[in-house]
């Protein structure tokens, strides 16, 4: 196996913090990028730097702000000064929100944006340059069955800033590709246990319009949407299996990895309709003679 070296954004927990330790252990140097590792007591990196000590394993942890564009700069920065290098960049920072679309605030809304389709934006503009220099690369964004799959309500602010994250990921992939760098967008289905990911979603700013769905016709929507999700969760389900997947993409010799690995328990229909939909995209690009983005150069 090829050591690499990884950055991966929001690895204070969930998805994030799974997959740095993950990658750790399979032997590659990875960068645990965090908004603020002093945050709660400095837990989050105090566990990463506890297990990089007893397990004897390149994991170190870093401070990146994906909303700062001085922040990402300086991470990437920091890096290529300690490691030499960036092979691989996965994108997974990212903030929910829960509650009726009409009573979040348009800075809260701007704000889910700025976090989950902006930020990739920042980190990519500081870590580009040098990854193009490379010749060869790899990028993972995690994104969102919810971007194609079945939607359920209340989700709105997400739902939108992921769907953005998806649209412009592909874009990526194939403006990329003549620089040898590979993109796979990994589509987690809703894991409403195990990733912290709903117990630290945004409520809504303005309460009042909120009251006006909750105490009218949506009284017990939002506990009946939530619950409906966890129940076509399967028992067996682990957000474990997000981390693994994303080891075994950057462990796939260049040139073979796909566009999209789905890891969705729940099958709400997204590797379906992602399926159908990249099918007609690969088909534009051959149309127009640009066939070659699909793949990176060798």
């Amino acid at each position: 196996m090829m050591k690499q070296t990884i950055l991966i954004t929001g690895a204070s927990s969930g998805f994030g913090a799974m997959t740095a330790r993950a990658l750790a252990r399979a032997g590659h140097t990875v960068y645990a990028s965090m908004r603020d590792p002093s945050a709660r007591g400095g837990a989050a990196a105090a566990e990463m730097e506890t297990l990089a000590r007893d397990e004897n394993v390149a994991l170190r942890t870093i401070a990146l702000d994906v909303t700062s564009d001085a922040s990402a700069e300086g991470a990437i920065q920091q890096i290529l000064g300690e490691a030499g290098r960036l092979d691989v960049l996965i994108h997974n920072a990212g903030h929910m929100g829960f509650g009726p679309a009409e009573a979040f605030s348009p800075a809260q809304l701007a704000q889910l944006y700025d976090v989950n389709v902006v930020g990739p934006q920042r980190v990519n503009r500081a870590a580009l340059p040098h990854m193009r220099s490379l010749g060869r690369g790899q990028m993972i964004w995690v994104g969102s069955s919810s971007t194609r799959g079945g939607t359920p309500p209340f989700l709105a602010p997400y739902f939108a800033a992921k769907a953005g994250m998806d649209a412009l990921a592909q874009s990526y992939a194939l403006e990329l590709a003549r620089f040898g760098i590979e993109t796979t967008i990994v589509v987690p289905g809703a894991f409403t246990k195990g990733t912290e990911h709903f117990h630290h979603a945004a409520a809504p700013d303005d309460a009042g319009r909120a009251g006006a769905y909750w105490s009218g016709p949506y009284a017990g929507a939002d506990q009946q949407a939530l619950k409906g999700l966890a129940s076509l969760e399967p028992a067996y389900a682990d957000p474990a299996e997000v981390a693994e997947a994303i080891v075994e993409l950057v462990a796939m010799p260049h040139g073979s990895r796909p566009l999209r690995v789905h890891v969705d328990p729940s099958d709400d229909g997204a590797a379906i309709v992602n399926g159908v939909a990249d099918r007609v995209r690969a088909q534009l690009l051959e149309r127009i003679g640009l066939a070659d983005l699909l793949h990176p150069r060798a």
